[in-house]
């Protein structure tokens, strides 16, 4: 997860660009660089490795200048090394940033060699830079050279780039990938994510998709992607230096779980009034879109699709509402069907996933009047591109491995199953029901996440495995998958999620004593069903590990493990359910030492 630090100012930026690199670390990288000018020249430090490296590199050799950026890599394109690490430079001049992909570099690679242009890389990135460099041999304008040289580009990108002869201007512009303009006192800075430039600056201007900025100590100029120059609003941002801590917890991750019970309470505050949840609370046009509609697509990627499919269950089986959930790398390359009546739900943690945003689209595209994005920041891509944003509110994410933003996306979901169904079949006994167990979902979980050391322990089963399946009936199945996901994402152990009743179909040829089987039994209408299922794992020697409602009585079996989780109303319990699994993907990366707030391979 490639990062992003830029600035122009009267001091020296070197230590804000490394310490904003330093607050990206979470998103994961291989190499880490920046380039400032210095007396008229850019001077460039590349390292691979932590932010460390980089610091201890320009410790020794140090190099200073008031305008600057800086970035960290993992790598799409070419292996992790100093000569792949950003920046990138073209003729010693112009020096880039970059994140995103450029799906043409080949073509533009083969123009630019035929010109004589040196490639000292493997990235996509080095064609930028040459791009711009050329143009700037013919524009005496920094901002219309990129311009030229950006429009030429097929892909997603943010960048950040310096150049020789206009060392008092950064030109930054944005196409699929986020980027924000920190706005100091007589000074800029740029970011891919708010958390990088915290320190420096609380007021921000985010970049739509398509703006270019050309930014200088007293001005900044933006150009939309229609070539119009326009302004946008400086937002004061509500979180702090401490909001992105870890605080006493030894990792991110195990503070987000931890964290859980209050982003869902801030998620829920104000929409829930005198026992009904209040649609205006969920914004002013939500009344006219949910009078409109008479079926639901959901489109998300990874973990927001698990809480899609879960919503399904509840949209379908409370509601009587139509729904379907797709993965939205898939959308837009199959030739799906949708009625103008269709309300468009997308999910996703940032509001930033391009997948997500390239489906939402295709579903415009074919007609659909009225599109909702759930997401955890109001200021985003899918935001802009939506009717109506419900925001989680569950404050940043810094783990990789999505958890709190999951539960907060499942509560905003209940509340849209509840005011959408008042339209089709749900009972108004239900809706109070539902209404309430959501706003005694803060304590529900708060009571879970008491069996953290319990957890702790069972996690001892898995320090020698390679391989687990999940099981899960109805809502849970999701659930199971989420479970599966985060500890194969964290630990490494290939984990796979099945619905129960599909083990006679296949999966049973897999247990077997070095085959842990987790499964999620909560005190509802499919229990025995499920408990019929746990039977074909004990009989076949597989060694379960159950989560189960208190209030049930297990049976003697040597090859059982429970974990006794606090009885729950079965409609919020696939919210509970999801807590347990996440704390057991967390000791089990914990135990077998992984890195566990960046995991390898994500880019």
């Amino acid at each position: 997860m490639c990062g992003i630090v830029a600035g122009i100012a009267q001091r020296n930026v070197v230590p804000i660009l490394l310490e904003g690199l330093r607050r990206l670390e979470y998103r994961g990288y291989d190499s880490a660089g920046l380039a400032v000018i210095e007396s008229s020249v850019i001077k460039r430090k590349r390292e691979v490795g932590k932010v460390s490296s980089l610091e201890a590199l320009i410790k020794e050799e140090p190099i200073s200048g008031n305008i600057g950026i800086a970035h960290t890599r993992w790598a799409t394109h070419g292996k992790p090394s100093t000569a792949n690490a950003h920046p990138h430079m073209s003729g010693l001049k112009v020096a880039v940033v970059h994140n995103g992909i450029i799906e043409n570099y080949a073509q533009l690679k083969e123009l630019q060699l035929e010109r004589g242009y040196e490639f000292t890389s493997q990235t996509d990135t080095e064609v930028i830079v040459h791009g711009i460099y050329e143009e700037l041999k013919t524009e005496n304008s920094f901002i219309s050279a990129v311009l030229k040289a950006t429009n030429k580009l097929e892909g997603a990108y943010a960048l950040a780039i310096i150049c020789q002869q206009h060392c008092d201007t950064l030109v930054v512009c944005r196409k699929g990938s986020p980027l924000v303009i920190g706005v100091g006192i007589g000074e800029y800075f740029v970011a891919s994510d708010v958390a990088a430039i915290l320190p420096v600056t609380q007021r921000f201007i985010f970049l739509e998709d398509g703006d270019i900025a050309e930014i200088k100590l007293d001005a900044v100029k933006i150009i939309d992607a229609k070539g119009n120059c326009v302004t946008r609003e400086i937002k004061q941002t509500s979180l702090s230096l401490d909001a992105v801590d870890k605080g006493n917890y030894r990792h991110y991750m195990l503070k987000e779980i931890h964290e859980q019970p209050d982003a869902i309470a801030r998620t829920i505050e104000g929409k829930i009034i005198n026992g009904r949840v209040s649609e205006q609370a969920l914004g002013h046009s939500a009344s006219e879109i949910f009078d409109y509609i008479k079926s639901i697509q959901i489109i998300a990627c990874g973990t927001s699709f698990h809480a899609g499919l879960v919503a399904r269950y509840w949209f379908e089986g409370f509601a009587g509402v139509p729904c379907n959930v797709e993965i939205a790398s898939e959308y837009r390359y199959r030739s799906p069907v949708l009625s103008k009546d269709t309300l468009i739900i997308t999910i996703s943690q940032s509001g930033e996933t391009a997948d997500t945003i390239a489906a939402l689209g295709e579903a415009r595209r074919l007609g659909a009047k009225y599109a909702i994005t759930i997401c955890n920041v109001l200021e985003s891509s899918l935001g802009r591109a939506s009717d109506l944003v419900i925001q989680t509110n569950a404050g940043p994410e810094i783990g990789v491995a999505s958890t709190k933003a999951f539960v907060t996306q499942l509560t905003v979901l209940l509340l849209l199953v509840i005011v959408i169904g008042r339209r089709f079949k749900l009972p108004k006994n239900l809706e109070a029901k539902l209404s309430s167990e959501l706003a005694n979902l803060p304590a529900m979980v708060r009571n879970v996440l008491a069996l953290d050391g319990e957890i702790k322990i069972m996690a001892e089963q898995f320090s020698e495995k390679h391989h687990a399946l999940f099981l899960g009936r109805g809502a849970h199945y999701p659930i199971a998958m989420e479970g599966a996901l985060k500890l194969k994402e964290i630990s490494y152990i290939h984990a796979e999620a099945y619905p129960a009743g599909e083990l006679k179909h296949g999966p049973l040829a897999l247990v077997d004593s070095d085959m842990p089987v987790v499964t999620v039994a909560p005190n509802n209408s499919l229990l025995e069903k499920l408990k019929s299922n746990i039977q074909e794992v004990s009989a076949r020697g597989g060694q379960l590990i159950v989560f189960m409602d208190e209030q049930l009585v297990p049976n003697d079996d040597v090859n059982l493990k429970i974990i006794k989780v606090p009885s729950v109303e079965d409609e919020v319990s696939a919210i509970i359910y999801a807590v347990p699994l996440q704390l057991l993907a967390y000791y089990v990366a914990v135990l077998k030492g992984t890195d566990v707030d960046q995991p390898r391979n994500f880019s």
